[in-house]
């Protein structure tokens, strides 16, 4: 982009005991995604962490419900 603005299209989501998810940040690369989301899950929670591509009828990048990536 042209435009100065910066596009993190990879977010790491955090699913904690309840089924409750959370965004822990958005980033460049899935590569830099995957690279936090393994590094959070080796701490050994009970909390699962995955990597999922930021839709386009998503701006805001919420994690939707159903996705599981």
């Amino acid at each position: 982009m042209n435009d100065g603005t910066i596009t993190l299209p990879w977010q790491v989501i955090r699913q904690d005991d309840n089924g409750n998810r959370y965004r822990v940040g958005q980033y460049a690369t899935r590569a830099e995604a995957q690279k936090i989301a393994d590094t959070l899950d080796a701490r050994g929670h009970k909390q699962l962490y995955w990597v999922e591509r930021i839709s386009s009828a998503d701006p805001a990048g919420h994690p939707s419900p159903s996705s599981s990536t």
